[in-house]
């Protein structure tokens, strides 16, 4: 028999419920390799030994808990925030505790038996840490140059010259640890360069791209890769009220963001997403409505490409 643990994830702790012939166990344990072990202790101790564990994507804070779950065996979900609160929603849930938040996500995990989470690699960890970094290096940098723009005193414009002097250094850095991940690491390697084959995809953007989703083959389709991205249309009809189809937007910002500007050089350069941004304009879309789904056919495209692991081809795309 397989057990429901609902989790409800915080910095320091951590709350779960239990479920057992529709009936909520619950308890609070501190978010660390301690309370880690005396979650164990406490469900064994109530002959519980497979469970579905399930716990909202927050980040840091709770990849390492579904990461000992997963390493006892257990089956693991980490699913989009969002969902959660649209089954909350689907359910009435007034009250917003801890330990009840821990019995919506089990309730949620009973009835919706989502796909078991996929830790991903090392390499891909690292990379993704990276990369995070270097972006905020990036503004920093940026802010920084604003500044200088403005500064007169010279005390005050050495200093701002200093300070990007330094995050110079540490971009540089970061873009030669990227540069040694990848030439480590074969298969990363090749995915980089399959998805530069791509018109409108540039390194940067494959690199951002590789570092924000797990392997391709955590995907069952295209279709489902784009909605993990938040980039499939949603369309409001309600009634006589018809509003303009845009973005679902309810999946990774970064990947989003990313693929924003590659979407717009391959509507203009990419024969493929050309003509079907062509046939969107010649209905009357709008000029946004048209750059979301060239990033909707990108992403179908990248999904064909790593998944059939050859370059780009107009006839292998999922």
């Amino acid at each position: 028999m397989i057990y429901i643990l609902g989790i409800d994830i915080a910095k320091a702790k951590f709350d779960v419920a239990l479920m057992i012939n529709d009936k909520f166990l619950t308890k609070q344990f501190a978010n660390n390799a301690e309370g880690f072990d005396k979650l164990k202790s406490w469900y064994q101790a109530k002959a519980v030994d497979q469970l579905h564990a399930c716990l909202e994507a927050t980040g840091i804070y709770g990849e390492q808990l579904a990461r000992y779950l997963q390493a006892q065996g257990h089956k693991v979900s980490v699913v989009n925030p969002a969902r959660i609160k649209a089954f909350a929603g689907s359910k009435l849930s007034r009250n917003k505790t801890d330990s009840a938040d821990a019995k919506l996500i089990a309730q949620f995990c009973y009835e919706q038996n989502p796909a078991a989470w996929q830790a991903p690699s090392p390499e891909l960890k690292r990379l993704q840490a990276i990369v995070r970094h270097l972006d905020v290096l990036k503004h920093t940098r940026q802010q920084q140059l604003n500044h200088l723009e403005s500064a007169t005193e010279a005390i005050v414009v050495n200093s701002f010259q200093q300070i990007i002097a330094y995050l110079d250094k540490e971009i540089a850095e970061l873009n030669n640890q990227i540069f040694l991940l990848f030439e480590q690491h074969p298969t990363l390697n090749r995915n980089k360069e399959l998805l530069q084959t791509i018109p409108g995809i540039g390194k940067l953007t494959a690199i951002k791209f590789l570092a924000e989703v797990p392997e391709i083959i955590h995907y069952q389709s295209a279709k489902q890769l784009a909605a993990h991205l938040g980039v499939s249309p949603r369309r409001d009809e309600s009634g006589e009220l018809k509003r303009r189809t845009r973005l679902a937007k309810i999946g990774n910002q970064r990947v989003r963001k990313a693929l924003y500007f590659p979407a717009i050089t391959a509507k203009n350069h990419n024969a493929m997403v050309k003509a079907f941004c062509q046939r969107l304009a010649d209905k009357g879309k709008s000029k946004m409505a048209i750059i979301g789904a060239a990033m909707h056919k990108l992403v179908h495209i990248i999904y064909g490409v790593l998944k059939h692991q050859q370059p780009f081809n107009e006839n292998l795309v999922a």
